[in-house]
């Protein structure tokens, strides 16, 4: 007889029954498209619709989808609508740039992701981890309620400054979550022009109030690349062999433009950091609402640490941890959707014979939102199951069934970096605090550039009394 709790089901759009009318469905996509889609985004392979004056396929089947992001991907541009709200923020960074200006800002930042350099970077998390644990350590023995969503912004923020910037972003951290927010509110969203095709030099009305927050962060980039130079120059022995550094120095090899390194740093600062963020936020409340999971991974977590091992060692030796971490990243991928379009003809054909035709122009929603939720692939899709993730379940798992960091050559260059990053972050945090729902509790996932809580995710912290040792 199975014992088991019946697994928490968090909150989601339910799939629509009856397709949208057009005004309605202009109205979802400002609102929140992730309230889009209907039942056969969940439970069929592929579907083939028109979204205003755009044909547009679907795609779930793993097989299609490797087809078009590994197979076949020199056929496959970025779709335009996804260029037009990205790009204004981004410009040439590493998740808007195509062609040659991709290959060398790509070629240029791989050095630093590469698993042996970034398990370099397993103390300094821990030690931003346990740095900013002080902030709930000093409310003392009391419990007190924090806007987690928000928490877990500044942290990735810290951990991203101090790995890959060392310490030297010009700016103060006081209002970074709420400056994160306010950029994505606004420009991080589709406005009516972009469904309209518009040029982007017409004016996006939605988008006016977030042109400040960016520019403040462009400020912020072009201050932290100008000491970096002074130092740089003063005495180039002295500047830390990091991210930064290692940019400024392909700058002067002629590898890649000043512009063109603003706008990677700028996607790193803004957008590099925020997707671990969202993922490491919905993962605490998710276990808070799961007793018999936190209760696992507390004593995993303890075990570990009681052990001695270093923190590089962690991600190996915590496999309950990253579970409950790549659920959360299932059920809330922090990119939701990955928009190409056809730039020829195509095809594809499934095992079963039934052939796929893709025509030149045509968009390809490869959506990892209803991908991880569809009924062909996962059982109980709805609900959050780590134990789908145990090292002796992993091989159930599809390659091209769960795409938390997408798939083929535009890959996440920092997957490994966010999944050490997310379980030393939550072992440090679980080891010392509880984290638990309150009756003001009620977030609601929304697709702004990132899966976020709307609502924030306001949540009881309580300091802990274990002992860690063997």
């Amino acid at each position: 007889m199975d014992m088991r709790p019946e697994p928490f089901v968090p909150p989601a759009p339910l799939p629509r029954s009856v397709p949208p009318s057009r005004l309605e469905m202009i109205r979802t996509i400002l609102r929140n498209p992730l309230e889009l889609w209907g039942e056969p985004s969940y439970t069929l392979p592929w579907i083939k619709t028109r979204f205003f004056h755009d044909s547009t396929i679907i795609v779930n089947d793993p097989g299609l989808i490797k087809h078009v992001l590994v197979d076949n991907v020199a056929n496959y541009r970025m779709a335009d609508i996804r260029q037009l709200v990205l790009r204004p923020i981004l410009r040439d960074g590493l998740l808007t740039a195509e062609g040659e200006v991709w290959k060398r800002s790509r070629k240029a930042v791989a050095p630093v992701f590469t698993p042996r350099h970034a398990n370099g970077f397993a103390g300094q998390m821990l030690l931003q981890s346990e740095v900013y644990a002080r902030k709930y350590e000093a409310v003392g023995g009391e419990s007190q309620v924090f806007e987690i969503a928000s928490d877990m912004t500044e942290l990735t923020f810290a951990i991203l400054a101090d790995t890959l910037f060392s310490g030297e972003i010009v700016t103060a951290s006081d209002s970074f979550a709420e400056d994160v927010n306010a950029l994505l509110h606004r420009m991080g969203r589709v406005d009516p022009m972009d469904l309209l095709r518009a040029p982007p030099w017409v004016p996006r009305v939605t988008r006016i109030g977030g042109q400040k927050v960016l520019d403040k962060f462009r400020n912020i980039v072009r201050e932290t690349m100008d000491a970096r130079l002074r130092r740089m120059a003063a005495d180039r022995g002295s500047a830390p062999e990091d991210f930064l550094t290692l940019l400024l120095d392909r700058a002067a090899t002629g590898a890649l433009t000043n512009e063109e390194i603003e706008d990677n740093i700028l996607t790193f600062i803004g957008a590099g950091h925020e997707t671990t963020a969202r993922a490491l936020a919905w993962t605490l409340y998710c276990v808070a609402n799961s007793p018999h999971i936190r209760d696992a991974m507390e004593e995993e977590i303890g075990r570990v640490l009681a052990s001695g091992a270093e923190p590089v060692e962690w991600l190996d030796q915590m496999p309950f941890t990253r579970a409950a971490f790549e659920e959360a990243l299932r059920l809330y991928p922090p990119a939701p959707s990955i928009d190409r379009a056809a730039i020829a003809d195509d095809s594809w054909t499934d095992s079963k014979g039934e052939k796929v035709d893709i025509h030149a122009g045509m968009t390809v929603l490869v959506m990892p939102w209803t991908l991880h939720r569809h009924e062909l692939y996962w059982e109980k899709p709805r609900a959050y199951m780590p134990e789908r993730f145990f090292p002796e379940n992993r091989g159930k798992i599809g390659r091209f069934q769960f795409l938390p960091f997408g798939a083929g050559p535009r890959v996440c260059i920092g997957a490994t970096f966010a999944m050490q990053e997310a379980v030393v972050a939550l072992a440090v945090l679980m080891s010392r605090f509880r984290f638990d729902v309150t009756e003001k509790t009620n977030p609601w996932p929304v697709q702004k550039l990132t899966t976020q809580p709307q609502n924030g995710l306001p949540m009881r912290v309580t300091q802990r009394t274990v002992s860690l040792s063997a």
